[in-house]
């Protein structure tokens, strides 16, 4: 009982955190049609303005009055601070306020990873070693069955493939002019990704980003010729791989904030197309919601992730709901 109190008010902390953190973005949302990510960034870059003033005024100009060196760093933290974002204003967000509204988003997240890299550089961060650059080999990993990673990652990579890569995919190339066949596409990456699994390489499918870059007018003004680009793309791939664990490697040495926050840039395109076309029918957006909600929450139950439960959220409110027409 006691351990459940505490986690009563623990979830209601945090909870109320989430949900002043969402009023506030909402508000600032709704007054300036923005959200300033860089916010936080400025007021890091204000505490090492004021540790730095307040360095320079005890150690090398010798005041020896604490509150005196507070009041001169606090005033010179303030000027110090509105320069920089007066200066953030002009450079990062006020050429964008004719462009479309997720511009100056992005701006605001590129001005965040650009202060907090500046500050890492410029204040010195933790040091850590970059692996030597050498060739990649293949390696033989044993399979290990488990039922609840089947269940729980296995079947929504299965319909997540299907519904973003293999189906976009197919889409892509029927718009640019081909036919391809369905079946033997299939057949053929499926067997691929069979095989390559003993290797860790278990994600052969159909592209719909590259499909899209190799297939159009772009690539070659006659659709015959445009299987050359394809080529060009795989054998570029072919280069990357045989470095492949160099550059995980290399990666992982990269702060784990700054992974997170370009793997969120790469993926916000795809998000944001996943969102919309998720809400786009009236009649299953609640269910969309529902499956995003139990997705991100992170819940696990029987062993099973997050994964499964909130695609079975989403078809059993689905289901609800088209019971609920008739």
């Amino acid at each position: 009982m006691e351990v459940f109190i505490q986690q009563l008010i623990n979830g209601i902390t945090l909870g109320s955190i989430y949900g002043l953190i969402a009023i506030g973005y909402t508000m600032v949302f709704g007054i300036i049609g923005m959200v300033n990510f860089a916010h936080g960034d400025v007021f890091m870059v204000s505490a090492f303005i004021a540790l730095i003033t307040f360095l320079i005024l005890t150690t090398w100009l010798g005041i020896g009055s604490v509150a005196f060196a507070l009041l001169i760093m606090l005033i010179v933290a303030m000027l110090l601070t509105s320069l920089v974002n007066w200066v953030i204003g002009r450079v990062a967000y006020r050429p964008l306020r004719g462009s479309f509204r997720l511009a100056p988003l992005i701006s605001a997240i590129g001005m965040s990873i650009f202060l907090q890299n500046y500050v890492q550089i410029f204040q010195g961060a933790r040091v850590k070693p970059l692996p030597p650059i050498g060739l990649s080999h293949p390696e033989l990993v044993m399979p290990a069955w488990d039922l609840a990673t089947l269940i729980g990652l296995g079947v929504p990579l299965y319909l997540v493939t299907m519904a973003s890569q293999n189906l976009p995919g197919f889409a892509v190339l029927r718009a640019s002019g081909y036919q391809p066949p369905t079946q033997p596409a299939l057949a053929v990456t499926g067997a691929a990704s069979l095989v390559a699994a003993f290797m860790g390489a278990h994600t052969s499918n159909l592209a719909a980003i590259s499909a899209a870059l190799c297939t159009g007018p772009e690539a070659h003004p006659d659709p015959a010729e445009r299987w050359k680009a394809g080529v060009f793309y795989a054998l570029w791939w072919g280069l990357i791989a045989l470095f492949g664990a160099s550059l995980v490697g290399l990666f992982a040495a990269l702060p784990p904030a700054l992974l997170v926050t370009v793997a969120g840039l790469a993926l916000l395109g795809s998000m944001a197309s996943a969102m919309g076309a998720a809400v786009a029918a009236e009649k299953e957006r609640f269910a969309a919601a529902g499956t995003l909600a139990v997705t991100v929450s992170g819940v696990t139950l029987m062993g099973v992730g997050s994964a499964f439960w909130g695609l079975c959220f989403g078809l059993l409110v689905m289901g609800v709901e088209r019971l609920l027409r008739r």
